[in-house]
C-alpha cells in the first residue's frame, strides 16, 4: 500500500504492543487514543525517513511505498510480456495479500471438520447423456513437473509402458466420443512452458484431436518476486526462469483473458468438469455429471476418504465463522497444526482436484468480484532458477483453483471412489503407477484385481526425488512387482528391476555413499542391507561438480575453439554432459540403442574420445562405437548412423570430434559436434536445448574409473558392474568399408574403372592430412585400381602437417601445382605432366575442390554442372531422376538456371547442411512432400545428396568421375573430353555465373558487428539507391521460413540484389576457432561472354562492395585472407 497505510499499520501494531506493555495504565478516551497513534506515526515516519535516507523535508513518498511493495514493475513487466487484464488482476490480488502481511495460512481454530459429505454410490439420479451437449471436459496440462526434474511438459512422462499421460488422456477422451455416441467437448489448459510440445504430441500422434480449434487455451504466467526487494526476480542468465505458472488457480483468469469462457456459454455450454492431467483416473462420469446438474450448486469438489498416504495433502474443511466449505493446502497450515491437518480420523476428504463448475455461476461470480475470483494466495519459497539453490530466493504466489470453493455460496462436495484419483506428484507414485499395482483398463489406471488399496510406497526423498534418479535404479526400465505389497520403504540410492518381487511389509536400506544393486529375487515382510554389498566397480557414477562456462553455444558446424580452450578444467565434459542430457530430454533411448564417437584425427581427438565414452557410460549408454584410430569422415559418421547395423543396435547419433577445414594442433582449433539419429547435424531446438543446458550445468556423470579404450585394434571391450546389474560394451569399429559399400550403391564402379583405365586419363587427390586418406587408399587404390602414386598427403597427421586443411586455392597448394594452375585459378604457363582430373578433400572429409588440367571448377558451377548431369548416376537415374536442387544463399545461381530448364524444385536456405536435412527427410520425419532425389551445395566446397546427411567429398569426387566417364566411356578411341570442356558445354547452354568469394579471417568481432550492424541499419536506404555504374534492386537482410517445418531463421546475411541480376552479399561465420571471418560473395551473369576470368568481371563490384561496407575503415584489412 501507499505510505499512509503503511504507517498506519505499523504505529497501530506499536500501539497495541505499547498497551500490552501497559497494563496498569488506565483506560483512556478514543480522542487521546487517537493522538497517541497519531504521536507514534510521525516517530515512525521519521524513523522510516531515515531508513531510505533524506530528511523530513524530501519526498519519500516512492521509497516507503517500495518498503510496503509496489505492484507497478510487476504489471509493467506482466504487459511487456503480452498479458491482459485477467491476469494482471488476479496476479495483484495475490501480489497485494502478500505487501498486506497476509500469511495465506490458516489455523486450526478457525476451522471444523467436514461432515455429513454426500457419498456418490448413495446418490440416485437419471440420465447424465442428456447434459453431453452443454458439457465441457477440460485437462489441466499447464505443467512441467519440475519438482521432479522435468523440463517439458509433465503429462509427456511414461507412466504405463511406453503410454504417457497425454497417450491414455487422448485414449479416453476418443474412447468416450465412441461409447456415449456423443463428440463430448474437450479442451487444454497448456501453459506457455508445455504448449508446443503438447500440441506437436498431439498433432503427430492423434491428428483428429489436433484438428480440433478450439482444443487448447493457455495459463498465463506470473513473475517471480525477490525476497529481498520484493520487485519482480531477475535472472539475466536465463531470463525464463523468473517466471512461474501461477497454480492451477489460474483457471478462472485464464478462462477469461482467453475469451474461452464467453465463447463456452455463447455455444450453450454450461457445466465444465476440471481435473489434472496427470490424474487418469478422472473421467466424465455421467452419473456425477446428472448428479451435478440435479443439484444445482454453482460449484461441486469431488472428495476421497483420505489414507495415510494422503496425510500430507490438502483437506476439505467448513469455515466456523460462516459455515463456508473451505480447502485448505498443506502450505496454509501453520506448523503447530500439521498434526491436526494430518490426522485422517479428524480431517477426513481431500480435494481430488476433480471439479464441476457452473460456467453461468462463475460468469457471475466474476461479475460481482471486480472480474476476479478471489482466492487465498498460497506462498512458496523457492529459488529463481530451480536447478541452481544458490540463485535468488523468491516467492512464487500460486492459487489453488479448488479453493474456490469458499467463493461460492450453496458449493457442495461429494465423496468418490478411490479410482477417480490416481495422479503422480512424486516418484512414489510414478513407481507405483508403472508397477504391476496398477493396470490398464479402457485407458484408465486401475488397481490390479485382488487389491483394495495401493500399496504404501516410501523412497528416498533426496535420492529419488527427480524422475531421472528414479529411471536410473530401475534396470532396463522395469519396476519391481509390488501388487503383493503393501509397504514399501527405501531408504539411500537403491537398484531394482522388474525381476524384484515384494510381498508384505519390505525395507530396502543402502546407507553407503554409492548406489547398490538389490539381487533377483522374492523379498517377503523383511529388511534388506545392501551397505556392504558390492557396488558398479568400474561404473560406479561420479558427479563431478563444475558450473556454467560461458561462450558454448553450438553453431551450425558445432563448436569451436582453440583446442588449449577444450583442455581447460571440465570445458569438454561439460558440453558432451549437456549435450546428452538434452538429447535423453528430446526422446532418444540412450540405454537401449548405440553412440558413436569419432574424428577427424586432428590434435587431442585421443584424449577427448575417452572423456566421451566415461560421460557417456555414466548417462546409461550401453553400447558405444569407436572409429578405429579416432578415424572417421563426417559423411561417413553420417552413414554409420544410417546404415550400420542390426537394427537393435541402431545409433541414437554421434560425436564428431572435428573443427572440419580449420588448423589443427595444439596451438590450433579443436570442436565438436553432435549428429542426430537421421544422420545429421543436430537440428536448431536441440542445439538450443544444449546451450541452455551449459548455462544451468551443475554437474558431470562420469565413469571416472572406466578403463581406457585402445582403439587402435578392431574388437569389443566390455565392462561391467562390480554387482553384474550393468554391462557397457564399447566396439571398435571399421569406419571406411561400410561408407564403401553404401558408395558402390550410388555410382557404377564398372563403369568409373573404364574412365581410369583409359592411357590418356590420369587423377591425383589431395587428402590433405586430414581424414579422408585412409578413405581414398581404398577407393582409389583397392577398389578402382589406380596406384598409389595418385594419392598426395594421404597420411592422417594431428596437425594436417602444419597446413590449413581447407580445399582451395590459398591452402591446397600441392593440388594446384600439380594441376599447374596458380591461386587465382589461372592456368601456369609451361606446366607439364598435367593429370587429367584432380580433387581434394578438407580435414573431415565432408569438402571438395574439383580441378582439370589447367582448370579450376567453382564449387557453384560444379553443383549446378552434376545436377545437369544427374541421370549418368545411378541413385538418381533408378530413382526416377533427380527431383530437387537446393543451394545456400551466398551460392552462385548457377544451379537455378538447371532447375528452371529441366523443372526440378529449387530451395534457397541459409548456410547450414542441416537446412538441405529438413528438405531430405520432409516426408520420412514430417510427414510432408517428398523432395528426394535431392542434390544440394554450397560455395564453400560442400556438394552431396540425400544418400547420407552430410556433404560429402568423396561423394563430388565420384559424382564427376561419372560425368566424366558417360562422355568417355562410349569410345575409348575418340580424344578425351576433358573437365574443361565439360564446364565450357555447360555455360554455352546456360550461361555463365561468375563468381567469387573473398575472406577475411581473423578479423575483430566487434568491429565486424558494428560494420554488420551498420549495412542492416541501412538497406532501406540503400534499395533504390545507384553506385558506380549499379543500382540496388533490394538491399535486405536475408530470412528464411523453412518449407519443412516451418521454423525462421532470421539474420542470414545482407545481400544487395542489383537491377541487372549481380549479387553482393556479406556474412559473419561462425566456424572459426578464433575471431570472426567476413565472408564477401560476389556474383555476375553474362550469357555471351564466356571466357573471361573472374577477377576482370567482378572487379568493379569489388569496389562497390568495399563502398557499401566501409570494411577497410571497420576491419583494417585492405586485402583478404583467401580468395576462392
Amino acid at each position: 500500500g501507499g505510505p499512509s497505510e503503511v504507517i498506519g499499520r505499523v504505529s497501530r501494531k506499536v500501539w497495541c504492543m505499547s498497551r500490552a506493555a501497559e497494563s496498569s495504565a488506565p483506560q483512556e478516551e478514543p480522542s487521546t487514543t487517537r493522538k497517541r497513534e497519531g504521536d507514534c506515526g510521525c516517530a515512525i515516519l521519521d524513523f522510516l525517513r531515515s531508513l531510505v535516507g533524506g530528511g523530513p523535508s524530501e519526498d519519500v513518498d516512492a521509497k516507503i511505498r517500495k518498503m510496503g511493495g509496489d505492484f507497478g514493475p510487476f504489471e509493467e513487466k506482466m504487459r511487456g510480456d503480452g498479458l491482459g487484464d485477467a491476469a494482471v488482476a488476479a496476479f495483484k490480488n495475490s501480489y497485494e495479500a502478500l505487501v498486506g502481511g497476509a500469511s495465506g495460512m490458516i489455523p486450526e481454530s478457525e476451522i471444523s471438520p467436514a461432515a455429513g459429505v454426500v457419498k456418490l454410490e448413495d446418490v440416485t439420479v437419471g440420465d447424465g447423456s442428456k447434459y453431453l451437449e452443454r458439457t465441457v471436459v477440460l485437462k489441466l496440462n499447464g505443467g512441467l513437473g519440475t519438482s521432479m526434474g522435468l523440463d517439458y511438459a509433465k503429462s509427456l512422462l511414461s507412466v504405463k509402458g511406453a503410454d504417457t499421460f497425454l497417450d491414455l488422456t487422448a485414449k479416453q477422451i476418443m474412447g468416450m466420443r465412441e461409447t456415449l455416441g456423443s463428440n463430448v467437448r474437450f479442451t487444454l489448459m497448456n501453459s506457455f512452458a508445455t504448449s508446443g510440445d503438447t500440441m506437436a504430441f498431439l498433432k503427430k500422434k492423434y491428428p483428429a484431436l489436433a484438428a480440433d480449434p478450439n482444443l487448447e487455451f493457455v495459463q498465463n504466467k506470473v513473475p517471480k518476486i525477490d525476497i529481498e526487494t520484493l520487485k519482480p526476480a531477475l535472472w539475466p542468465t536465463k531470463p525464463s526462469v523468473e517466471w512461474c505458472p501461477p497454480g492451477h488457480g489460474d483457471l478462472y483468469a485464464a478462462l477469461v483473458g482467453s475469451g474461452k469462457m464467453d465463447a463456452l456459454l455463447a455455444a450453450g455450454v454450461e457445466y465444465m468438469f476440471v481435473s489434472n492431467s496427470d490424474n487418469l483416473g478422472a473421467t466424465l462420469d455421467l452419473k456425477l455429471l446428472s448428479h451435478f446438474a440435479a443439484s444445482k450448486a454453482p460449484f461441486m469438489m469431488e472428495v476421497c476418504e483420505r489414507t495415510a498416504n494422503d496425510k500430507k495433502g490438502g483437506h476439505l474443511a467448513v469455515r466456523n465463522k460462516d459455515k463456508q466449505l473451505i480447502l485448505r493446502e498443506a502450505a496454509q497450515c501453520p506448523d503447530e497444526d500439521e498434526d491436526k491437518f494430518q490426522d485422517i480420523t479428524t480431517h477426513k476428504y481431500f480435494n481430488t482436484n476433480n471439479l464441476w463448475i457452473h460456467l453461468p455461476s462463475l460468469k457471475k461470480l466474476l461479475n460481482d468480484s471486480n472480474g476476479i475470483v478471489p482466492l487465498p494466495m498460497i506462498k512458496n519459497k523457492k529459488t529463481v532458477d530451480p536447478k541452481d539453490d544458490a540463485s535468488t530466493k523468491v516467492y512464487q504466489l500460486e492459487t489453488a483453483m479448488g479453493a474456490a470453493i469458499e467463493c461460492f455460496k450453496g458449493a457442495s462436495a461429494v465423496v468418490v471412489p478411490r479410482t477417480r484419483f490416481a495422479p503422480v506428484k512424486k516418484c512414489n507414485d510414478l513407481l507405483l503407477l508403472r508397477s504391476d499395482a496398477y493396470v490398464v483398463k479402457d485407458a484408465i489406471p486401475v488397481l490390479a484385481d485382488g487389491l483394495q488399496e495401493a500399496p504404501q510406497v516410501s523412497l528416498d526423498s533426496k535420492k529419488y526425488k527427480l524422475v531421472q534418479q528414479l529411471e536410473a535404479c530401475l534396470l532396463n526400465g522395469g519396476a519391481p512387482s509390488l501388487k503383493a505389497c503393501t509397504k514399501l520403504k527405501v531408504t539411500g540410492e537403491v537398484r531394482f528391476s522388474a525381476k524384484n518381487v515384494f510381498k508384505g511389509e519390505v525395507t530396502i536400506k543402502n546407507d553407503s555413499a554409492e548406489p547398490k544393486t538389490l539381487p533377483p529375487g522374492t523379498y517377503e515382510n523383511t529388511t534388506v542391507d545392501l551397505t556392504a554389498a558390492p557396488g558398479l566397480g568400474p561404473l560406479k557414477v561420479t558427479a563431478l561438480k563444475t558450473a556454467p562456462i560461458d561462450g558454448q553455444k553450438p553453431g551450425t558446424s558445432g563448436l569451436r575453439k582453440k583446442t588449449k580452450v577444450f583442455t581447460e578444467g571440465l570445458y569438454l565434459h561439460n558440453f558432451v554432459q549437456a549435450t546428452l542430457s538434452a538429447v535423453e530430454a528430446s526422446g532418444s533411448d540412450l540405454k537401449t540403442m548405440t553412440l558413436l564417437v569419432g574424428g577427424d584425427g586432428r590434435y587431442y581427438n585421443d584424449e577427448a574420445t575417452q572423456v566421451i565414452v566415461k560421460i557417456a557410460a555414466a548417462n546409461g549408454v550401453r553400447r558405444i562405437w569407436v572409429a578405429k584410430d579416432g578415424i572417421a569422415s563426417t559423411p561417413a559418421i553420417s552413414a554409420l548412423i544410417r546404415e550400420r547395423g542390426p537394427r537393435w543396435q541402431t545409433c541414437f547419433g554421434a560425436f564428431l570430434l572435428t573443427a572440419s577445414h580449420n588448423p589443427g594442433g595444439p596451438d590450433e582449433d579443436f570442436g565438436i559436434k553432435y549428429n542426430g539419429e537421421n544422420g545429421g547435424p543436430a537440428p536448431e531446438k536441440l542445439t538450443d536445448l544444449i546451450f541452455a543446458n551449459t548455462k544451468s550445468i551443475a554437474t558431470v556423470k562420469c565413469c571416472e574409473a572406466f578403463p581406457a579404450i585402445d582403439w587402435t585394434k578392431l574388437g569389443s571391450t566390455v565392462v561391467e558392474a562390480s554387482d553384474d546389474s550393468a554391462v557397457v560394451c564399447v566396439d571398435v569399429i571399421d569406419t571406411i568399408t561400410p561408407y564403401l559399400d553404401l558408395l558402390k550403391t550410388v555410382f557404377d564402379f564398372d563403369e568409373l574403372k573404364k574412365l581410369l583405365q583409359r592411357k590418356d586419363f590420369s587423377l591425383v587427390f589431395d587428402a590433405m592430412h586430414g581424414v579422408t586418406g585412409p578413405y581414398a587408399r581404398s577407393l582409389f587404390v583397392d577398389c578402382l585400381g589406380l596406384p598409389k602414386s595418385c594419392l598426395i598427403n594421404a597420411i592422417p597427421k594431428d596437425d594436417f602437417g602444419g597446413h590449413h586443411a581447407d580445399p582451395n586455392l590459398t591452402y591446397a597448394v600441392d593440388l594446384t601445382a600439380k594441376m599447374g594452375i596458380d591461386k587465382t585459378g589461372r592456368p601456369v604457363p609451361g606446366a607439364t605432366k598435367v593429370p587429367s582430373f584432380g580433387a581434394a578433400s578438407d580435414g573431415d572429409g565432408d569438402r571438395n575442390m574439383i580441378v582439370g588440367a589447367n582448370f579450376f571448377v567453382t564449387p557453384s558451377d560444379s553443383l549446378a554442372v552434376l545436377a545437369a548431369h544427374a541421370d549418368c548416376i545411378p541413385f538418381f537415374k533408378n530413382q526416377g531422376g533427380l527431383k530437387a536442387v537446393a543451394r545456400s544463399m551466398p551460392t552462385s545461381g548457377a544451379v537455378d538456371l538447371v532447375a528452371k530448364k529441366l523443372n526440378l524444385a529449387l530451395f534457397e536456405t541459409p548456410t547450414g547442411w542441416k537446412f538441405f536435412g529438413n528438405l531430405m527427410d520432409s516426408k520420412a520425419l514430417f510427414g510432408g512432400t517428398d523432395y528426394t532425389p535431392l542434390m544440394c551445395g554450397e560455395e564453400s566446397f560442400g556438394t552431396g545428396s540425400d544418400h547420407v546427411r552430410e556433404k560429402d567429398g568423396l561423394f563430388a569426387v565420384l559424382a564427376w568421375l561419372s560425368v566424366l566417364a558417360s562422355y568417355n566411356n562410349a569410345d575409348a578411341s575418340k580424344p578425351l573430353v576433358t573437365v574443361k570442356d565439360v564446364v565450357e558445354d555447360h555455360w554455352k547452354t546456360y550461361g555463365r555465373s561468375y563468381y567469387c568469394r573473398y575472406d577475411y579471417e581473423g578479423v575483430d568481432k566487434a568491429k565486424a558487428t558494428e560494420m554488420m550492424d551498420a549495412m542492416t541499419a541501412a538497406t532501406a536506404e540503400n534499395t533504390g539507391k545507384g553506385i558506380l555504374g549499379y543500382t540496388i534492386a533490394t538491399a535486405d537482410v536475408f530470412g528464411y521460413v523453412d518449407p519443412v517445418d516451418n521454423s525462421v531463421s532470421k539474420n542470414q546475411g545482407i545481400r544487395f540484389l542489383m537491377t541487372d541480376g549481380s549479387r553482393v552479399v556479406f556474412r559473419l561465420s561462425g566456424t572459426a576457432g578464433s575471431g570472426a571471418t567476413v565472408r564477401l560473395y560476389i556474383e555476375k551473369y553474362d550469357p555471351t561472354v564466356l571466357d573471361k576470368h573472374v577477377s576482370e568481371v567482378v572487379d568493379d563490384l569489388v569496389k562497390v562492395a568495399m563502398s557499401l561496407s566501409k570494411l577497410p575503415e571497420y576491419t583494417g584489412r585492405n586485402e583478404p585472407t583467401v580468395i576462392t
